[in-house]
């Protein structure tokens, strides 16, 4: 029987003990029953290594709690293989036993202390037949041996068999991410082994993209690496993960990708930390990930982010802490983001302009419907980009000249993708070959995007730089008006201040009303000039903010006819936001051109 039949067996299994109810706990079940399994055949191994050192092994776990001294089937007096623990009492050597001890295992002995803590602090043993517990141990032992590895190499096919049970956490906004995505993201940010480069995903779920990063510092080494350079891809991986489950299962997949003490995956909210606590220890090389979007994070989560950056939407959070708290200057991240953040406003806008400013954005990649299947249908994109450094001279700085696009295209016969038709590696080839050197500032991109013999071009490059002086231009008058009307209305505001700041202690009633009256008239003659600051200031904004809209199309590709629904809404709620954009436009520009014959100088 091959993995994938075993992981359906068992949990035709768990369907008929009456303690586990759905999906989740069934996997909740296997998965920390697959972490003891898995954690015990790696024991095995640490044995023999410390054996041929002339070493002992020490196990973190008391004997009597190791999958060996419970679990494991042995053979009796005949050679057939039985449980150690009769049906009738392994349930209660489960909870009363088993459980207390893993969860109140000392974490100051050692890291794997920690490690096996942190993963059964919230686990559960939802079973309640023994007979039905024993059974799922049998289907274990006999099928699933992880120290056969091409069989560990299957164990990513497990793993996608059991997060399509995860369908459901779809619903707060996370998305397990395709291999194909995944590995694609890896080889692009290139973490280098030799540079000792450490790589981060602060919303790690399973490990989806750690075990890509993992895998691709594997391809790096050779025959003249030394020991150093296999012990130190441990070191250089960093995950953290909100979710018990997702971090079982992420634990779980560091043992089976050699990582022996997966310490750096943590089991916390990211987005909890306060801003405040981040310091430069915690910025890495390299950040890949996929944070979960659409999610919200509760009342209190990020109120001590910047006034400018607070928001509750997670994937708009991870976005503010990876520009400014988890990336080093240089350090390269891709994310995972949907079209609602290219063409968002608001804080969307302005973590964009953080993002343009403070990073080089050089490429998006702009996947079609489907590729999140069956958790969404909705579309993404992939964000690379390059910390700039600080420029510390006064002025606004943007890091980001040129943004170069690739629309990635269904394959040829393809309309979506689906559970049974993924997205494949190598549908990447393509975008791989375009990709260039940024250390040359992408210097092929440009051949290809001059070439006349490319029919068409799947890439184009946007002149952010041209665009954001131009609306600089256009929208500074506006700003330097309303800035000058502020003023004035401050002006005023402060001699009504001066006003009031004199009456204090005069007993004198027709003074304090002549004063009184006085103070009334400077404000009145102060607002409207803050409601005209405030009108030039949005007719500036209107025509810079939309250089920030990312979600922009292939100038090469021709127009589609298309009779999709959604696409069509898409379509008209856009064209009703800019016909609403034009008339504010040109609101704007009346009010603005007409605001002196309407201000108090020119009434008298």
């Amino acid at each position: 029987m091959n993995l994938s039949s075993t992981i359906k067996s068992i949990q035709d299994i768990m369907r008929k003990d009456d303690g586990v109810d759905g999906d989740a706990q069934r996997l909740g079940q296997l998965t920390w029953m697959l972490f003891l399994k898995v954690f015990d055949q790696r024991e095995r191994e640490w044995e023999d290594d410390a054996k041929d050192q002339g070493k002992s092994y020490t196990s973190p776990l008391p004997d009597e709690f190791r999958w060996r001294n419970w679990a494991a089937y042995v053979p009796d007096q005949d050679g057939k293989k039985q449980p150690q623990i009769a049906p009738s009492e392994i349930i209660s050597f489960v909870n009363n036993q088993l459980f207390p001890q893993l969860k109140e295992l000392d974490a100051t002995h050692g890291e794997q202390q920690a490690v096996i803590r942190s993963v059964f602090e919230d686990a559960n043993n939802y079973m309640k037949s023994g007979t039905q517990l024993l059974a799922v141990i049998e289907k274990l032992e006999e099928a699933i041996h992880f120290d056969d590895f091409k069989e560990r190499a299957q164990l990513g096919d497990v793993y996608e068999q059991l997060l399509n049970d995860l369908r459901g956490a779809g619903n707060a906004g996370e998305f397990y991410t395709p291999r194909a995505i995944t590995t694609f993201m890896a080889d692009r940010v290139n973490p280098r082994l030799d540079k000792r480069e450490t790589v981060m995903d602060p919303a790690c779920g399973t490990g989806g993209f750690l075990t890509a990063a993992i895998d691709h510092f594997r391809k790096q080494i050779t025959t003249k690496s030394s020991a150093d350079d296999k012990r130190a891809i441990e070191t250089l991986i960093h995950g953290i993960e909100k979710k018990q489950l997702p971090h079982l299962l992420c634990t779980t997949n560091m043992l089976l990708h050699g990582i022996d003490v997966p310490s750096q995956i943590k089991h916390r909210n990211t987005l909890g930390i306060g801003w405040n606590e981040w310091n430069a220890n915690d910025k890495v090389d390299c950040i890949i990930t996929n944070p979960p979007f659409g999610g919200y994070e509760d009342d209190g989560v990020g109120s001590d982010y910047p006034a400018d950056l607070r928001t509750r939407e997670t994937a708009d959070m991870f976005m503010a802490l990876i520009i400014k708290k988890l990336l080093k200057e240089n350090g390269r991240a891709a994310v995972v983001l949907p079209d609602g953040f290219l063409f968002g406003e608001g804080i969307k806008g302005a973590l964009k302009k953080l993002l343009l400013r403070d990073c080089k954005l050089h490429t998006i990649i702009r996947l079609p419907k489907g590729v999140f299947a069956p958790y969404t249908t909705i579309k993404t994109n992939l964000l690379f980009f390059t910390k700039g450094a600080t420029v510390d001279d006064g002025t606004e700085h943007f890091h980001t000249d040129t943004i170069w696009f690739y629309e990635h295209p269904y394959p040829t016969g393809y309309k979506s993708y689906s559970k049974t038709k993924p997205i494949r590696i190598e549908e990447f080839d393509p975008i791989k070959e375009w990709w260039g050197d940024e250390a040359d500032n992408f210097a092929k991109r440009e051949q290809y995007n001059d070439d006349p013999d490319i029919a068409d071009k799947k890439a184009w490059k946007v002149d952010f730089k041209s665009k954001r002086e131009q609306a600089e231009a256009a929208a500074q008058p506006h700003w330097q008006r309303a800035d000058e009307l502020n003023n004035q209305a401050a002006a005023l505001e402060g001699e009504a201040g001066d006003l009031r700041k004199s009456l204090v202690g005069t007993t004198d009633t027709a003074y304090r009303e002549k004063i009184d009256a006085q103070i009334a008239e400077l404000r009145a003659k102060a607002e409207p000039l803050r409601l005209q600051a405030r009108d030039a200031q949005a007719a500036g904004d209107r025509l810079y903010w939309p250089i920030f809209n990312l979600d922009l199309k292939n100038p090469n590709a021709p127009e589609e006819e298309t009779h999709d629904p959604d696409l069509l809404l898409e379509k008209y709620k856009k064209l009703l936001g800019e016909i609403e954009e034009t008339e504010n436009q040109l609101k704007s520009e009346l009010a603005a051109a007409l605001a002196h014959h309407f201000s108090p100088e020119a009434e008298a």
